[in-house]
């Protein structure tokens, strides 16, 4: 079938794996059938913590990287903390797998730096260690790593309740060929038995570059503020998906006339935009590099044939289209005729 997507846009698609199989087992059999290789690497995220006083810890866990044989990507398989329903989570962890803990985002970055995914639990910490003169110490089956003055640096523990299971598929941007690439990850993951979990959603990536344009972002934030529901009916989101919310007010309200890129900035700041909403318009609209230069869609249900996730993509990247023309959307138009409109336009 002909691909209807004609934009570069990146994939992450939230899936699970039954029990007994891992993201682990998904990454070797895609470079299996491709004769490429897996390279373990670290997923950064955050979990709400349990110790009084602290928020939240960050951790670090197993990912896998699978390249083809000329060393390209083909996907990246992580770990996604929003996905819990159907899980056990007194179920003890499976030998092989483990996570790093601790409570700053520099220290974060540096023990991924220094500590070796692939590496066991026992010795994870070990090259962290050095970097103290430090001794890994055991306390059961945790494992932590203290500075000279007694402070706690990182926790190295298993990884228990079940969180071998899930798996966000996250493929480098493709710029044709969408359902082709998509099969090809999603044929073997049903093969082997993965599911769409409970709260799963499919997030695009588009590219960030043409929405740096005012008036082409006043109208991006236009069409999932005043057409919010009626895009997620449309796109049939997922009510049980996580970190989902409107775009905030002051955002909203500065799309009212023609806005300046400054102040749009302005807006979000006092909107306190963070990527989850809707939408993720934050490396759009922070003064900080972007970490990926992209607009990321955040309300497709989850789903795992390539099919249906190629024609809502198809559907919202017309809408997209549609935002780029300088006029701005009509209020009270239909979403369908605003697509046709950027078809008509396209053809």
């Amino acid at each position: 079938m002909t691909d209807r997507l004609h934009r570069r846009i990146g994939f992450e698609i939230e899936l699970m794996a039954p029990p007994g199989v891992s993201r682990r087992t998904l990454a070797f059999d895609l470079a299996g059938r491709c004769g490429g290789s897996v390279r373990p690497v670290w997923h950064h995220d955050s979990e709400p913590s349990l110790v009084p006083g602290l928020g939240r810890f960050l951790h670090l866990t197993q990912g896998f990287e699978v390249r083809h044989p000329d060393g390209s990507l083909l996907c990246t398989l992580v770990d996604d903390v929003t996905l819990l329903h159907g899980l056990d989570p007194k179920a003890p962890a499976v030998p092989g797998w483990f996570r790093i803990l601790t409570d700053d985002g520099r220290l974060l970055r540096l023990l991924a730096a220094q500590c070796d995914p692939a590496s066991r639990l026992p010795a994870v910490l070990g090259p962290a260690a050095k970097l103290w003169d430090a001794e890994v110490r055991r306390h059961g089956q945790i494992f932590r790593l203290d500075d000279p003055a007694g402070a706690t640096v990182a926790l190295a523990a298993p990884l228990s309740g079940e969180r071998e299971r899930p798996c966000e598929v996250i493929t480098p941007p493709l710029a044709a060929g969408h359902r082709e690439a998509l099969a090809a990850l999603l044929e073997p993951a049903r093969e082997l038995g993965f599911s769409v979990p409970h709260e799963a959603a499919v997030h695009l990536h588009f590219d960030g570059g043409p929405f740096r344009r005012p008036a082409a972002l006043a109208n991006l934030i236009r069409l999932f503020a005043h057409w919010r529901e009626p895009l997620r009916t449309m796109l049939a989101t997922n009510p049980a998906c996580r970190r989902l919310a409107p775009l905030p007010a002051p955002l909203v309200a500065a799309t009212a006339g023609n806005p300046t890129m400054a102040e749009l900035r302005e807006a979000a700041t006092a909107g306190n935009l963070t990527k989850f909403f809707d939408v993720n318009l934050t490396q759009l609209l922070t003064d900080a590099p972007p970490i990926r230069d992209t607009v990321e869609i955040r309300i497709l249900p989850g789903m795992i044939d390539e099919g249906q996730i190629v024609d809502r993509a198809a559907l919202v990247e017309l809408l997209l289209e549609r935002c780029l023309d300088p006029a701005p959307l009509p209020a009270g138009a239909d979403l369908l005729e605003l697509a046709a409109e950027a078809l008509a336009e396209r053809e």
